[in-house]
């Protein structure tokens, strides 16, 4: 899988924007919110929100470890993302984003009705 794959499927989210932070990493955002962080270097990895029971679990696996900076709001990281299908993968950034968009004030979710 390539960033272009995941950079097509966060793209087909209800109002999500993207933009660089950090000089090298390639954010997704929902109502300026972040839901997927991209390394731009070269190196497939990747940051995502998940659910507090998903991290725990996914901090035991050999694939994540806890998100720099983000770990305590339950982001989690992966130095490859081809360690896991693309089925997974797709799953748990569709699973950032709706988590996250959860989180948006209610005025900002109603307009980001499917």
């Amino acid at each position: 899988m390539n960033l272009e794959e995941i950079r097509d499927y966060c793209l087909t989210f209800k109002g999500v924007g993207e933009s660089i932070k950090w000089d090298n990493h390639l954010c997704f955002e929902v109502g300026e919110k972040m839901f997927t962080i991209l390394n731009l270097d070269g190196v497939p990895s990747i940051s995502l929100k998940v659910t507090p029971e998903e991290y725990e679990e996914l901090l035991g696996s050999e694939q994540f470890i806890s998100a720099p900076y983000l770990g305590r709001y339950k982001w989690v990281y992966m130095a490859d993302y081809n360690t896991i299908s693309k089925t997974d993968l797709f799953k748990y950034i569709r699973q950032s984003y709706e988590l996250i968009r959860m989180k948006l004030p209610k005025k900002v979710r109603d307009q980001l009705q499917d």
